[in-house]
């Protein structure tokens, strides 16, 4: 494991330890965020602890085509009367995410200064939120970082206020990607709910080739 300087720089990501870890330090800049995105890197760390990047192995990932869609969504999409949209309220939605409750989970790793960093990553239009609406009140969302040059999408967090609120932006999201011919969405890490939409895991050097451009 590495102590990061000033330097924008990483080690490589096989040097990581057994639980993914692969250094401590340096900062939220867009350029060193930008650099770990594509590098298979991600930093999460909660209140108080050093920043933390990490490249696990396995990786979780779902491939665009490979989404799958519920009879119980495919229901809810039909007369749900849910409107989803995309980078329309990028910050409030990651003050949701950061604000939900989790089961599991006490308080949130996205702090003030994950929120501040990824809010810049938005103006420079590296990061991308899906909104999903009912009767004019946002109900859910999320976001991610986008890698058009490799056709790779970075999902980060996502919340719901209404049940399937977030599944539906998600399902509308990962629509959208297939039609712009994306690769692979990265999920991190393996959750239940993940696999339940159709999400695996693959090795970490099979998860790098899709980060050549």
């Amino acid at each position: 494991m590495r102590y990061l300087s000033d330097t924008i720089q990483f080690p490589p990501i096989e040097t990581a330890d057994e639980d993914g870890l692969l250094a401590i330090g340096g900062d939220l800049s867009s350029e060193r965020l930008l650099l770990a995105y594509r590098s298979g890197i991600f930093p999460w760390f909660e209140e108080g602890q050093p920043l933390l990047w990490w490249s696990p192995d396995p990786r979780m990932v779902l491939y665009p085509a490979d989404f799958k869609v519920s009879k119980s969504l495919r229901k809810t999409l039909r007369r749900s009367g849910f409107k989803v949209t995309f980078n329309s309220n990028f910050k409030e939605v990651i003050d949701a995410c950061s604000a939900i409750e989790r089961n599991g989970q006490q308080g949130t790793w996205i702090t003030q200064q994950m929120k501040e960093a990824y809010l810049k990553l938005h103006q420079l239009g590296h990061a991308v939120s899906f909104e999903t609406w009912r009767d004019g009140s946002l109900v859910g969302g999320g976001y991610g970082i986008d890698l058009p040059n490799c056709k790779v999408f970075c999902g980060e967090s996502m919340f719901s206020t209404v049940s399937d609120a977030s599944k539906v932006g998600f399902y509308h999201l990962v629509r959208r990607l297939q039609g712009q011919h994306y690769k692979v969405v990265d999920c991190q890490v393996y959750t239940s709910h993940l696999a339940s939409l159709g999400a695996v895991e693959i090795s970490r050097s099979e998860f790098k080739t899709y980060l050549s451009v």
